[in-house]
C-alpha cells in the first residue's frame, strides 16, 4: 500500500477516473447494442436513428479519453457500413 501522500492522492484520482470512465464505456456499449439489435431486426429506419445516437455517444467517449480515437472511428465505421447495407437491400 502507498505510504506517501502523493501516492494516496494518485490512488484517489485513479479510482475516480476509473468510475467515470466505466460510466461512459457502459453507456457507449449500450448504444452500440441498440444499433445491432435494430440491424438484427432488419429495421432500416430504427437502425439509422440508433446509429445517429450511438455516433454522438462514441465520439464523446473518445473526446473524454475513455477510448482511443481510432477505436471510436472503427466502431462508427463498422456500424455505419452495416446500417448502409441494410438500407441498400
Amino acid at each position: 500500500m502507498a505510504n506517501h501522500p502523493s501516492a494516496w492522492k494518485r490512488i484517489r484520482q485513479s479510482e475516480k477516473r476509473y468510475e467515470r470512465n466505466k460510466l461512459y464505456r457502459g453507456r457507449m456499449r449500450t448504444f452500440i447494442k441498440r444499433v445491432r439489435e435494430q440491424i438484427e431486426l432488419k429495421d432500416a429506419e430504427g437502425a439509422s436513428k440508433a446509429l445517429r445516437e450511438a455516433t454522438v455517444v462514441i465520439a464523446k467517449a473518445s473526446s473524454k479519453g475513455v477510448i482511443h480515437s481510432k477505436m471510436a472511428s472503427r466502431n462508427i465505421s463498422r456500424l455505419t457500413r452495416q446500417v448502409n447495407a441494410l438500407n441498400a437491400s
